[in-house]
């Protein structure tokens, strides 16, 4: 059986130059095929590494030719397996991040305690007290027996820690400890300063005391940074494990526990699965909070929004291809942009009008000092999973980048919410209608849900109120919408040439403001498809500005924050989940005009 040499040092000197070193070392390490960790900063070197025992010798020698590092000794142990997965140099502020000005371990340390005087001391009974400087994880495996534990989490808190000791302790002689010294030597020098007057630090920690006389007055094991996780007193890697999620260290009867699941949870970390979504979804919340507040789109900024060349317009000049992608848009206004040169390539070159497009090229229209219009941010999450996230989508609110509004999009938010993932939308509400919608994590899963979607296996109920009390108590709508939009890209209803759309409805009350609230079912997902259903029935939608109740369109598609409400809500939606095609039902708590 292969033997692995592990080595773990750590010296205090003023290093330079640390860009170049870095490059140098990991290229050395890596031609000699040894893994592990080397922490550079200008205070000095940190350092696990392992391999071949040759290759060990050839990094010190390498090592103790900096100049600084001449003394460099490690600790050495042994393994039969390579404790790391890859070899990684950085460059850090300090080796041992603490945090705290005028302690400079290179110009000054406590009095140093060698392994042998200390098991001495201890023999004899000496009046003496031991402070583990280590993180309370740490601790858990083992330490020395009666010491006194700092009770910290971040070597940071060590300030903090050491505040709270009894007034009397500073006359007496403490001894700090660690896993191999390097934190003692930030440690002690700080108890002194702080008024501590007999203080020495365990010359190479724990891992040298095991070395150098074993495991007398220390019980347990000593957690080590690597995936040994453990040694004990012989320096042999013991059975401990670690939790993946926590980084709590585990004895084998805890890996025995029914809570602990290597890579997702332990005894010390484990939440019901209602418990640990309710956490999520509070970070969730957290994050959609910052990344609206101030809402994106406030600060003037140079907008450049995407066109994209259809079928029918393959081989048109640009010019002729945007009047016809824009009908509803004037000639005159494209080649004002076009002389402004505010129409451009992919790559952010003004383009000739003239230029023959072909299918599927994409072009840029160039919006400067935007400055988008208000939303609403009240975006809820009703639930999160490994493969969806289910939303409450306030309005008025785009779901996607068009027009007015790009940054000031459900999109846009989630993805920085959600960074660096981009959650897909499985579907769409129209910009001015609340409720429920689906996102999947990935492509895959959105992909699977929106094959749900168009084979009718999702559940959508509506709720809407409408003007006027309809003389029917149910109906079921089947007028086909347009294929094209019209003005402001309203639909109509089109006999002849439409898509085929079918809703039923249900009434659920007429009240006495001549208004009726509905329950609405689209059975297929055509554009407005509920609004246009009932403006075509002659009750339209409460509050739409787009399909009056004369019959007309309006003037205006996405209504500004502090208007009446569109009163169209998606109130329950029922699917497969991707993962497993177990139903899931939702229900999203229905807006005050609903009054239910």
């Amino acid at each position: 059986m292969a033997v692995v040499t592990n080595i773990a040092a750590y010296l205090f000197a003023s290093l330079s130059d640390l860009k170049p070193l870095r490059e140098r070392l990991l290229a050395f390490c890596k031609a000699r095929h040894l893994k592990g960790t080397i922490l550079l900063a200008p205070e000095g070197i940190n350092l696990f590494v392992a391999g071949g025992e040759g290759e060990i010798g050839e990094l010190l020698v390498e090592l103790r030719a900096i100049p600084g590092l001449e003394a460099l000794e490690p600790k050495v142990s042994h393994s039969d397996h390579q404790p790391f997965s890859r070899m990684l140099v950085r460059l850090k502020k300090e080796i041992i991040a603490f945090g705290v000005e005028g302690i400079e371990p290179a110009k000054y340390t406590s009095p140093r305690l060698e392994a042998r005087t200390l098991k001495q001391w201890l023999d004899e009974g000496k009046p003496v007290l031991l402070y583990d400087t280590r993180n309370d994880y740490e601790v858990k495996l083992g330490t020395f027996k009666g010491a006194i534990a700092a009770g910290i989490d971040h070597f940071r808190d060590f300030p903090e820690a050491v505040a709270k000791l009894p007034e009397d302790m500073k006359d007496a002689p403490v001894v700090t400890f660690c896993t191999g010294g390097i934190r003692c030597e930030k440690a002690a020098p700080f108890m002194e300063r702080a008024g501590f007057k007999n203080v020495y630090q365990l010359e190479g920690g724990i891992l040298k005391y095991f070395e150098e006389v074993g495991g007398d007055h220390y019980d347990g094991e000593c957690f080590v940074f690597d995936q040994r996780v453990g040694v004990d007193p012989a320096l042999r890697e013991t059975t401990s494990d670690v939790c993946f999620a926590c980084q709590t260290p585990l004895e084998p009867a805890e890996q025995e526990d029914p809570r602990y699941v290597a890579g997702v949870s332990c005894p010390h970390c484990y939440q019901p699965d209602e418990e640990r979504q309710a956490e999520q979804i509070k970070l969730r919340q957290a994050a959609l909070h910052q990344v609206s507040h101030p809402l994106p789109g406030s600060v003037p900024y140079d907008n450049h929004c995407p066109v994209r060349i259809s079928t029918e317009c393959d081989g048109m000049t640009l010019l002729d291809a945007l009047c016809h992608l824009f009908a509803h848009v004037e000639r005159s206004f494209w080649e004002g942009l076009f002389v402004q040169g505010r129409l451009l390539t992919r790559e952010g070159d003004p383009v000739s009008p003239d230029i023959r497009v072909r299918s599927g090229e994409n072009y840029l229209r160039l919006l400067p000092a935007t400055v988008e219009p208000v939303v609403s941010t009240d975006i809820r999450v009703l639930h999160e999973d490994e493969c969806i996230v289910v939303l409450h989508k306030p309005a008025p609110l785009p779901m996607h980048p068009s027009g007015r509004y790009h940054r000031h999009s459900l999109q846009w938010l989630v993805n920085a919410a959600w960074d660096p993932e981009r959650p897909r939308a499985v579907h769409r509400l129209d910009a001015n209608t609340t409720g429920i919608v689906v996102f999947g994590r990935t492509r895959r899963h959105a992909g699977k849900m929106q094959e749900g979607f168009k084979k009718g296996a999702v559940e959508k109920v509506y709720l809407v109120r409408v003007q006027g009390h309809p003389e029917w108590e149910t109906f079921t709508c089947d007028a086909p919408i347009s294929r094209e939009s019209s003005r402001l890209g309203a639909r109509t209803i089109d006999e002849e040439d439409g898509h085929e759309a079918r809703t039923e409805f249900k009434v659920l009350s007429r009240d006495a403001d001549g208004s009726a609230l509905l329950e609405a079912r689209p059975l297929t997902g055509r554009t407005n498809q509920i609004r246009v259903h009932l403006w075509q029935l002659g009750h339209p939608v409460q509050g739409d500005p787009a399909y009056l109740a004369d019959g007309s369109h309006g003037d205006k598609q996405t209504l500004d924050v502090g208007d009446a409400p569109l009163c169209l809500h998606a109130w329950k939606l029922a699917f497969d989940h991707p993962r497993d095609g177990q139903r899931m039902e939702f229900v999203d708590e229905p807006p005050a005009w609903a009054g239910v």
